[in-house]
């Protein structure tokens, strides 16, 4: 019996089902739903192919899997058995990426038909509704981050920032600067996909690494990157590592100083809503995730929605199109005073995930973000506190300071002791039903992990999965064979990993795994 079924760690053990992919269970001549036979009109339309040119006929009906309506239920509800998310499980381990509730009455929303069935090249005339949505959530992010116009496009955060970066490219080159202006400034704890955009497009990128003690971006450091080739500065703030820049308007007046911009990247802007913005901090960009900060569900790489907003001057380099309002209420799609030639995305962005961000900031309010943001700091320091605690964890860079919406951990010590590192209580973790995330490459915080609690979570949760952590340190000492060998109660052991390097082993649809299967698993005879 358990002292307290609140924070202490309860006993899990995931569904296993040798679950066969779709196409394995199909049954020839067996249907979900009867389709009826055409009607009299079908006679009056004539044959609808006529049209097509004879090289995109099929000459075989596509080999679809034949399966009736409760076997399909059965496999995917089966698969959702195996999953582990922030609806079954306290998922604050995901780190970094804000994993929070998203009101259920907001997926209704999404999925409602009046949504679901739009078609994007329908007549701006038919989807007025949908016009205004994209229009009041750009509204609502113009006034959280103070920046002038947005593009909802992208449905990514990489996909945003490499929005960005086409806006930099094009002003760079729009200024006749392109031979001058070559590099892209960033720091070692920003997200990477910031320094993988700026070599995309085609800048050599200058990394500064942090204060030794603070954690922060050296200052100095960052004093002697900034010179007349930096066209731009690209900077997470709070970084990765939970720790707040407050040098941050002097490192983006200096970039000015040189006819250099500054983005903000705000993926991690769950602890500054309503609190600071990025006008004021003197960016010339921003991105925020939607499906991160904005509740959208993150969709484990989609659906997701990124979005990123310019100053005035930057107007020009938006991708077309943004949506504007006439004299008459009416709302329409402007191609007019933005960038006709970069596109992020096809249409003007992932509505679902929109319509979730719209809904969420629309029932919080203005003081509602603000109070989203002060109860993430609350419970990340609250968890932050009782982590440090545990023998064999720690948190490097600013001892004795607050963080503020995440921390970035390590457990080195551990490591040393037991010889048990992150990988371990990863696999171990799985046995309690949770999850832990390590860090982006590279190490720099010896064996890490990051933790987020976000606003969402509450203190019997936050002890409940404190409790795992400390059990899971106690086995490493005890007994670490344990973690060696874990997980014990999940649907597989330990995965393959060689497979993961081997592209001739990779099989993404069905008829590249049978030929696959056949030509390289069972040598032909």
């Amino acid at each position: 019996m358990k002292t307290n079924p609140k924070t202490e760690p309860r006993d899990f053990h995931q569904a296993r089902w040798d679950e066969p992919i779709l196409f394995e269970l199909s049954s020839p001549g067996e249907r979900g739903v009867q389709v009826p036979a055409p009607g009299p009109a079908a006679a009056a339309c004539g044959d609808p192919l006529r049209d097509l040119p004879e090289g995109m006929r099929r000459k075989t009906p596509p080999a679809l899997p034949e399966m009736a309506q409760m076997r399909v239920l059965r496999h995917y509800l089966r698969l959702s058995q195996e999953n582990l998310g922030a609806d079954l499980n306290v998922d604050i381990g995901q780190g970094t990426c804000t994993m929070k509730y998203s009101p259920k009455i907001n997926d209704q929303f999404a999925a409602s038909p009046k949504l679901a069935e739009l078609h994007p090249l329908q007549d701006p005339s038919t989807v007025q509704g949908a016009l205004e949505i994209l229009h009041e959530t750009e509204r609502f992010l113009k006034e959280v981050s103070g920046l002038d116009r947005f593009c909802l496009h992208p449905g990514g955060g990489s996909q945003a920032i490499l929005g960005i970066g086409s806006v930099i490219r094009n002003w760079v080159d729009a200024q006749g600067l392109s031979g001058q202006k070559d590099e892209i400034v960033t720091t070692i704890f920003s997200h990477p996909s910031n320094p993988a955009v700026a070599k995309i497009k085609g800048f050599k990128v200058v990394t500064v690494y942090p204060d030794p003690v603070t954690g922060r971006p050296d200052l100095e450091a960052f004093k002697a990157a900034v010179n007349e080739r930096t066209a731009a500065l690209l900077i997470t703030n709070p970084e990765d590592i939970g720790i707040y820049n407050p040098h941050i308007r002097e490192m983006t007046d200096l970039v000015h100083s040189v006819g250099g911009l500054c983005s903000y990247d705000q993926a991690n802007a769950n602890g500054i809503l309503g609190i600071t913005r990025a006008k004021e901090a003197g960016f010339d960009l921003c991105f925020f995730n939607l499906h991160k900060t904005f509740s959208s569900p993150h969709g484990c790489g989609g659906p997701g929605s990124g979005v990123f907003g310019v100053r005035e001057h930057l107007v020009p380099f938006l991708p077309a199109p943004v949506v504007d309002k006439d004299a008459q209420g009416r709302f329409f799609l402007q191609y007019q005073g933005v960038d006709r030639e970069n596109r992020i995305k096809d249409y003007y962005g992932v509505l679902p995930a929109i319509v979730r961000a719209y809904a969420w900031i629309l029932s919080l309010g203005d003081e509602g973000l603000r109070e989203v943001a002060r109860v993430s700091i609350l419970n990340n320091n609250y968890i932050f506190r009782k982590i440090l605690q545990i023998p064999g964890f720690e948190a490097p860079y600013a001892k004795g300071e607050h963080r503020m919406e995440q921390v970035r951990y390590s457990m080195q010590d551990l490591m040393d002791a037991t010889g048990c590192g992150i990988g371990d209580v990863q696999n171990r973790i799985f046995d309690y039903g949770m999850h832990i995330w390590s860090s982006h490459e590279p190490w720099l915080v010896p064996q890490p992990f990051t933790v987020e609690p976000t606003e969402s979570y509450s203190v019997e949760e936050m002890d409940e999965y404190v409790a795992v952590l400390e059990r899971i340190a106690r086995e490493a000492r005890e007994n670490p064979e344990i973690l060696k060998h874990a997980p014990h109660r999940s649907t597989i052991h330990h995965v393959d990993h060689d497979a993961l390097e081997d592209p001739k082993r990779w099989a993404i649809t069905w008829r590249a795994y049978q030929r696959k299967y056949r030509g390289y698993f069972e040598p032909r005879s």
